[in-house]
């Protein structure tokens, strides 16, 4: 702020001034404004990596959950492999996040912790040593002129009290002289007041005039010491601004992943993928893996052999390989509980195969009871209706391709949880749910959990509300 001196009276012209006493105040506390401020971008840096960290385990978990579920899906060929590039890149862009994360702390965030202890230092008392002397220096420049400015104000007080004094019995003598009670001594005693009066203006103007130029010749010299402390400030505060823009361009260089080789050739590699994703192809490999193209043994004449035993159909050496296999003419027991449908449930799709090359018409009541003999023989371990519910419903619910969820119209998890312990959890995290199956809740919110956790750490949950979805197992706890 600019200051002028009228020359005729020296009073200074603003009141908000550098210059006024105890005005450098403001300069000081830059300097304790400094320290607070490196404390502040230290936790602005913290913060950022913490969501740093943050996205590249969201992007992990992202990519982990969706690998599995195009891995298990209908897509394939090599539109599956462009699909899943994306889940590579996902991985890729999580450990260079990391990096950022691992940067951010560990030089930027390390480098302004110690510039800040090399820079202040704390006393036994309270503050900062940079700021006492500061004070000090300005107040020993001020010292000075602000004794000489007391001055001034005392004798300036001093002046205009005696003014004022005088037209008071300058006043009371003029309307003494239209007084006819007052006798001529009163009327001399009012003179002689007049008198004094003047002689004191005339003296405490000459106080306060001397005072003033003392004042204005002690003024260059206050100037030269309070600009030579400023400049002092000006120094340490300027190494600090310089020292900011220096740790501002180092974390721009550190979250700005464009200039990063590794992040441009990953998005290379992604758009080669895309790229390379052929139509024809896939439905070239379809046609032949599951469509016309497919190989197939039709049916031959077979001469009868006398040095057989007996004759085994077509049907039986087709079958002898498959893992999977299916009864026929099975007739239920007491011993023997609907063998029928268990086996139905455990049929694959080696089994599927071997079962529409048979010929469905060969009722052959010799090759029948043959082909029972053997397949008893090779007969799987029967798994348990509850076991296959429950790997069924386990992998139906992390799989969004079966067909129930293809159509749309049913709920993953509308299902009957009178077998499955509900418990009552708590958020410790917020959440905020990336797919319309899974939950979203914050900090403190209880919800019922309904189901154990999956392989991916995964639980599925129901809020008050009545919604039911999934959640990260880790972002609750159980309450006691």
């Amino acid at each position: 702020m600019s200051v002028t001196y009228d020359d005729t009276t020296g009073i200074e012209a603003s009141s908000d001034s550098f210059w006024e006493v105890g005005n450098y105040k403001r300069t000081v506390k830059r300097i304790d404004d400094g320290h607070r401020l490196c404390t502040d971008l230290m936790n602005c840096i913290h913060e950022r990596a913490r969501i740093e960290k943050s996205y590249a385990q969201q992007l992990t978990e992202w990519g982990k959950r969706w690998n599995q579920l195009v891995e298990k899906g209908p897509q394939y060929g090599t539109l599956e492999k462009a699909w899943r590039a994306f889940m590579t890149e996902a991985e890729k862009v999580s450990e260079l996040h990391l990096e950022v994360k691992q940067a951010l702390m560990s030089k930027d965030f390390e480098k302004i912790k110690e510039w800040q202890k090399v820079s202040y230092h704390k006393q036994m008392m309270g503050g900062f040593k940079e700021t006492k002397e500061a004070d000090d220096a300005f107040r020993k420049a001020q010292k000075p002129w602000a004794k000489r400015l007391k001055e001034v104000e005392t004798t300036k007080k001093a002046y205009h009290g005696a003014c004022k004094e005088e037209k008071m019995a300058v006043a009371r003598e003029s309307n003494s002289k239209n007084d006819a009670s007052l006798n001529p001594e009163q009327l001399k005693k009012l003179q002689e007041k007049v008198e004094r009066c003047k002689q004191e203006v005339e003296k405490t103007k000459e106080k306060y005039e001397t005072a003033l130029e003392e004042l204005q010749q002690c003024t260059p010299q206050y100037v030269e010491n309070m600009e030579q402390v400023f400049e002092q400030c000006q120094n340490f505060e300027e190494k600090r601004l310089d020292f900011f823009r220096e740790v501002l361009l180092e974390v721009e260089n550190h979250l700005n992943l464009s200039n990063n080789a590794s992040y441009k050739a990953i998005y290379s590699e992604l758009q080669d993928n895309i790229e390379s994703a052929d139509a024809v192809e896939d439905l070239k490999w379809f046609k032949t893996n599951h469509g016309p193209g497919m190989p197939m043994n039709w049916p031959q004449f077979e001469s009868w052999s006398v040095d057989l035993n007996r004759t085994l159909s077509r049907r039986e050496t087709k079958k002898k390989p498959v893992d999977g296999v299916t009864l026929t003419g099975v007739h239920q027991t007491a011993e023997q509980p609907s063998l029928k449908n268990k086996n139905n449930s455990m049929v694959n799709a080696q089994n599927s195969i071997a079962q529409l090359s048979s010929n469905p018409f060969d009722e052959d009541e010799e090759d029948t009871k043959s082909t029972i003999t053997e397949k008893e023989e090779t007969k799987p371990k029967i798994i348990s209706n509850h076991d296959k519910k429950q790997g069924s419903d386990d992998e139906e619910s992390a799989n969004p391709f079966n067909s129930a969820n293809t159509n749309g119209d049913n709920n993953p998890f509308e299902e009957d949880h009178g077998s499955e312990v509900e418990v009552r959890v708590r958020a410790l995290y917020d959440y905020e749910g990336q797919e319309q199956d899974e939950l979203s809740f914050h900090t403190g919110d209880e919800f019922t959990k309904i189901g154990d956790e999956d392989e991916q750490g995964w639980c599925k949950g129901r809020l008050d509300t009545g919604k039911m979805g999934l959640y990260p197992a880790n972002y609750v706890e159980t309450i006691q």
